[in-house]
């Protein structure tokens, strides 16, 4: 099972991918962390990108593509993945089709949860309370300053990607905003038909 989870900061994806992840034992595969096992690994790709950060510019297309390359090569893989982070741009999305195809593989489900944005600083903030309530670390993106930069971000950037998975009829939206488990339920619903 292939999988993209797509939406704003703060809805839910996270949480579902780990539900995901718990359920049906496949990958939740991070842009950010592969990044930085690739820079660890000492990968030529890795290579490529820690010369570029080193150098204090983003990471290119090309070389995040290449990432998520080798990424999805890997044994642990071999069940299926969560893509989270990626992709953020119609190029990206394009280059993952390619991707796939190249290695005969398919995306199972595109899947949007939809949000009012209007209310997810709120959401955020009670996340954070919830945390300082058992004691645990805030996130620094449930910082409501930074929380407004990764949406506005978001907005500007990536939001350009649903309408990419829908032309092609990819795309099945849920609402975000629905409980936790509800939202859980839907997936499921969705994954069923796949």
């Amino acid at each position: 099972m292939r999988l993209i989870l797509l939406g704003p900061p703060g809805a839910g994806k996270g949480t579902q991918a780990q539900r995901l992840v718990e359920r049906h034992g496949i990958v939740q595969l991070s842009t950010g962390d592969m990044l930085r096992e690739a820079v660890r690994n000492q990968t030529p790709v890795g290579l490529r990108a820690k010369a570029v950060m080193d150098a204090g510019q983003l990471v290119s297309d090309e070389i995040v593509i290449g990432i998520i390359s080798d990424r999805i090569d890997a044994a642990d893989c071999q069940n299926g993945f969560i893509l989270d982070g990626f992709p953020r741009t119609v190029a990206q999305a394009e280059a993952l089709d390619r991707i796939l195809a190249e290695k005969g593989l398919k995306l199972d489900a595109v899947i949007e949860l939809r949000v009012d944005q209007t209310r997810l600083l709120d959401r955020i903030m009670g996340r954070a309370a919830d945390a300082r309530s058992r004691g645990e670390p805030v996130r620094k993106d449930d910082d409501p300053e930074v929380f407004k930069t990764r949406l506005e971000a978001y907005n500007r950037d990536t939001a350009v990607v649903s309408p990419f998975y829908a032309q092609t009829g990819r795309l099945v939206t849920l609402d975000g905003m629905a409980p936790v488990d509800e939202v859980t339920k839907a997936i499921a619903g969705v994954l069923e038909t796949v």
